[in-house]
């Protein structure tokens, strides 16, 4: 009998553990980190700096499909069904006007996270600038698939719809102007901005100013910099001055983005990427 059980203490103690790893965003290095290193699968630890390394979506778990990456290699025309239209930015930490039930047919409202940006809130959770529990979720800023695409999320006002059109809907933007020319960046909508002119994209990336509302001040309590209300931070270095969780969107501006100033674009609605779903949890119908 004992014999039995020395032999089933040694099978058990050889079967294959499950090594815990980070979710996409959150932190796997920096200096006295002693936490989880490694990121779970379909992303990988990033240096942001000295003290803060971070899980972002890997190139081949953002793209939806080969054919998708194929085709954004060439620069669309107007001619293939594109509006022109203007970009701004933005990130007011609100919880998102897509985030209320009954604004479009969709599987559920855009997810909303409590004050960690990570905890998903009830759909019924009050904004946080409205002195709610309710703030737009750390996933949702901006990251580059390729040198040439990026995927993101924004607040739109487009001519001859209404919100329950665009809420959760995609976009393909094909920058005109600036020194993103040629550069794409799909986007899904997460909400409406009733500042907005017509066809008129408000770009989700950290640092790029609190705008009208500020809920950041009330989600990250501390020492932190959001430069000016409009337009936010004004150099790379100043991405440094934001809560650790949110400089990866702050340093894409400045990379990928090039820093581009509000640059014009041709746009046209296209098929999610399930990348850009999948941290909304919103899909049209």
């Amino acid at each position: 009998m004992l014999k039995i059980i020395f032999v089933l203490a040694i099978s058990f103690s050889t079967l294959p553990r499950t090594t815990p790893c980070v979710t996409v965003y959150g932190q796997c290095g920096g200096k006295e980190w002693k936490g989880q290193t490694n990121c779970c699968a379909g992303s990988k630890c990033m240096f942001g700096n000295e003290y803060y390394s971070q899980c972002l979506p890997s190139i081949e778990s953002s793209t939806s499909s080969g054919s998708t990456t194929s085709k954004t290699t060439q620069s669309p025309s107007v001619s293939d069904g594109r509006q022109s239209g203007v970009t701004t930015r933005y990130w007011d930490c609100c919880k998102a006007s897509c985030g209320w039930s009954g604004k479009a047919s969709v599987t559920n409202p855009v997810k909303t996270c409590a004050r960690d940006g990570i905890t998903p809130v009830d759909v019924n959770a009050q904004s946080g600038c409205n002195g709610g529990g309710a703030y737009m979720c750390n996933n949702q800023q901006p990251w580059n698939v390729s040198s040439t695409l990026s995927y993101g999320y924004a607040a739109a006002y487009i001519n001859n719809q209404r919100e329950s059109d665009w809420c959760c809907a995609c976009y393909s933007l094909v920058f005109t102007s600036g020194p993103v020319v040629g550069k794409e960046l799909i986007v899904q909508v997460t909400n409406t901005g009733g500042d907005l002119g017509k066809n008129h994209f408000d770009l989700q990336m950290p640092g790029g100013g609190v705008g009208i509302f500020d809920g950041c001040s009330s989600q990250f309590v501390g020492s932190f910099s959001w430069g000016d209300r409009y337009g936010g931070v004004r150099a790379r270095s100043d991405c440094y001055k934001l809560p650790p969780s949110i400089q990866a969107g702050c340093l894409w501006r400045f990379d990928w983005f090039q820093n581009a100033d509000n640059p014009s674009m041709n746009f046209k609605q296209v098929p999610c990427p399930a990348a850009l779903t999948a941290n909304t949890q919103c899909v049209r119908r």
